[in-house]
């Protein structure tokens, strides 16, 4: 998901502008080997909906018949281990992988074409060797002995499935290829119609700056596997302003410092003055990271990822934001603020359903900030509602976000998606009052539109008609994973058939709207899960180098007492947040603080009835410090995401002013969950 910030004189164009406007000067052979990859891309990722009938039927049969089949099960993981390996290539192809574009969409086009050629070369490539000999191997040792399931009445040819990883990553060689030549060839024909900007020399500057934090940090540690955690983490940010993928970023410097340290295990590197170090990191051992790639594609939690995605993308299809903004406008429609109160309502109902920030911001600015700045709104407060309105998609479940928490820190999702109604819901409400108050002590913030009329039973029949399917839809959901009834997984899989039958209701769904969804969804994932494999391969490696200790270390040493080490790492979150997405902090910072955390012996309350109330505690104070974050000037992502689509009217110091009065009510919100463990801790143990 690029950021566009638009800081120079020409118009800022998407990725996927980009690649339209150059179809005509790719090269065949580059052609070729993209449509191959793509052709694939759009067999696999209608597994998808096989993956959402072979979810419905298990819990069906378990119901209807009493019966259990492991096979099902393992069909699950089977379908969504496929869908995502397979799809990381294709997101290559689309340029749909995430990148921190802060610097990058501020260069020129030839600029860009050299990073990316760079980082193909030196990031990507080793990762995609690794993978095809390590993961062959894997394979091939799979085959040789025959495996099958655990289970005795589980599936036959467990080999079959781990042949997917080398044949990935084959896949991903050829995407890798594919740019590769049409970058050379551009580079080398010099179009003269590129995109201007500016050139590598702001790149290299912020390296440069990099660098040099790097070096003074390595003065703070003293052996040389603490100095070269720091210089990991320090060339891991520096290269994300490079705008190359956050995933390819993770994975090539994870190789990279596993290479360095084998040098420093062998003496070769005693020219530094630095001592040799003993992590015992090589080749081979960074091969255990195949396994680790397994182990996520089999991952049971996981497969309810793209089915949440799927949800809430089937549910933006089947149109039910237009029909809630119609109707609600009516019913609110002499209420001061009434359109602002409307956009909250929506964005609250949307997080619960679509879980992705920038779908939801651009969704409700589109639909209602043409309609804001008519009714002659302030653009201020037009902007703040609309960019925190959509970032509540990050805490309210389900929320894709909790998903991979509670897999990352060994928790169940059902207790986070518990934990997190409270909070979700105060902050929704404390926006709320927000607006109703500042609509009434400054009427010309929000003014009552002219010729607007009373509601009646009408106004109140079409809200009804809009909202109860959704929430009846959202309700059975979360419902059935609060009540017992269905895993998080198996409730995923029924909300994306609900979505789907709910559009068909609608007769909103069309055979181009699902392929749309199924496109959508197979890139969501495959970037989340690029990210995945990138994260393991640098946590690997990170922890070889015993960064977990020294992080741990350095957090115990501050002396700040457990609340004060709790507020220290929301900080570092908070901080965190201004340049990496929730993926990256998710998958690489949370698992490091869970022993810090769990060392602090905290007396938080779990009725009895939780195990770990410190842990699920603790989870809901980082994703509301994240959803803070994204709202944070200068750099908020929300805040880019809604640039891109407001009126003209709109500028960017409107948004910047518009969020400030948003971020107070959201640390508000953090303030009372720290205060009141209780709000977070309370309905996961009534619930149980």
């Amino acid at each position: 998901m690029a950021v566009d910030i638009p800081q120079i004189e020409d118009p800022l164009e998407t990725y996927e502008h980009i690649l339209e406007h150059e179809e005509r000067d790719r090269q065949p052979v580059a052609v070729a080997l993209d449509n191959a990859v793509k052709g694939v891309g759009h067999v696999v990722m209608w597994a998808n909906i096989a993956l959402i009938a072979a979810i419905v039927a298990q819990v069906l049969f378990r119901y209807l018949l009493n019966q259990n089949f492991p096979k099902l099960d393992e069909i699950q993981w089977h379908f969504y281990g496929a869908v995502t390996m397979i799809g990381i290539s294709y997101a290559l192809v689309t340029d749909s992988h995430v990148r921190v574009d802060l610097l990058h969409m501020q260069l020129s086009r030839r600029s860009q074409r050299i990073i990316e050629v760079l980082g193909i070369l030196f990031l990507l490539v080793p990762l995609i060797y690794l993978m095809v000999d390590q993961g062959w191997d894997y394979f091939y040792e799979s085959y040789r002995v025959n495996e099958r399931s655990d289970s005795p009445t589980g599936l036959p040819l467990r080999w079959a499935f781990k042949a997917i990883i080398p044949i990935s990553f084959v896949l991903l060689g050829i995407a890798a290829v594919a740019r590769l030549i049409h970058d050379a060839h551009a580079l080398w024909v010099g179009y003269e119609d590129e995109r201007p900007g500016r050139g590598l020399g702001v790149v290299l500057m912020a390296l440069l700056a990099f660098a040099v934090v790097g070096f003074g940090l390595s003065f703070l540690v003293e052996t040389t596997e603490e100095k070269l955690v720091v210089a990991m983490f320090i060339t891991f940010i520096a290269l994300l302003f490079t705008g190359y993928p956050v995933a390819w970023v993770l994975s090539g410097v994870g190789v990279a410092y596993c290479g360095l340290a084998f040098l420093f295990d062998n003496d070769l590197m005693l020219w530094t003055g630095l001592e040799g170090t003993l992590t015992g990191l090589d080749y081979l051992t960074l091969g255990a990271t195949v396994n680790r790639v397994y182990a996520t594609m089999s991952n049971a939690v996981l497969v309810a990822l793209p089915m949440f995605i799927f949800m809430g993308l089937m549910l933006d299809e089947s149109g039910v934001a237009e029909r809630l903004m119609t109707s609600m406008q009516r019913l609110f429609g002499k209420t001061r603020g009434g359109l602002a109160i409307t956009v909250t309502m929506i964005g609250i109902i949307l997080a619960a359903s679509t879980g992705i920030i920038g779908a939801s911001v651009v969704l409700l600015g589109v639909l209602s900030l043409p309609a804001m700045m008519q009714q002659k709104y302030s653009p201020r407060l037009a902007a703040g509602v609309v960019s925190a309105s959509g970032t509540l998609g990050i805490l309210i479940p389900p929320s894709i976000m909790l998903v991979i928490m509670a897999d990352q820190m060994a928790l169940s999702v059902g207790d986070l998606f518990m934990a997190a109604v409270f909070p979700g819901v105060i902050i929704g409400g404390l926006y709320l009052v927000y607006i109703f108050v500042i609509s009434y002590l400054k009427p010309d913030v929000a003014p009552v539109p002219e010729g607007a009329q009373s509601p009646d039973w009408q106004a109140v029949k079409d809200v009804m008609v809009a909202v109860l399917p959704t929430l009846g839809l959202i309700l059975a959901v979360l419902g059935s994973i609060f009540a017992g009834i269905c895993t998080p997984t198996e409730a995923s899989g029924i909300g994306a058939l609900g979505a789907t039958l709910l559009a068909l209701g609608y007769r909103k769904l069309t055979l181009h709207k699902l392929v749309n969804v199924l496109v959508s969804t197979f890139n969501t994932t495959a970037y989340i899960f690029a990210i995945f494999l990138g994260a393991t391969v640098f946590s690997y490696v990170l922890r070889e180098l015993g960064g977990d200790a020294l992080i741990e270390h350095m957090i115990a040493a501050t002396g700040l007492g457990p609340n004060g080490t709790i507020l220290f790492i929301l900080f570092i979150v908070f901080l965190l947040g201004f340049v990496l997405d929730w993926i990256e902090i998710t998958l690489i910072v949370l698992p490091l603080m869970r022993p810090i955390v769990n060392a602090l012996g905290m007396d938080i309350p779990g009725f009895g009835v939780l195990d770990e109330p410190t842990l699920v505690w603790f989870v809901i104070l980082v994703a509301v410090t994240l959803q803070t974050s994204f709202l944070t000037p200068p750099v908020g992502f929300a805040l880019f995401y809604l640039k891109g689509v407001c009126p003209p009217e709109i500028k960017l110091l409107d948004i910047y002013k518009g969020i400030i009065p948003f971020v107070l009510l959201q640390l508000t919100g953090l303030a009372l969950v720290f205060l009141l463990p209780a709000l977070a801790t309370w309905l996961p143990s009534v619930a149980y």
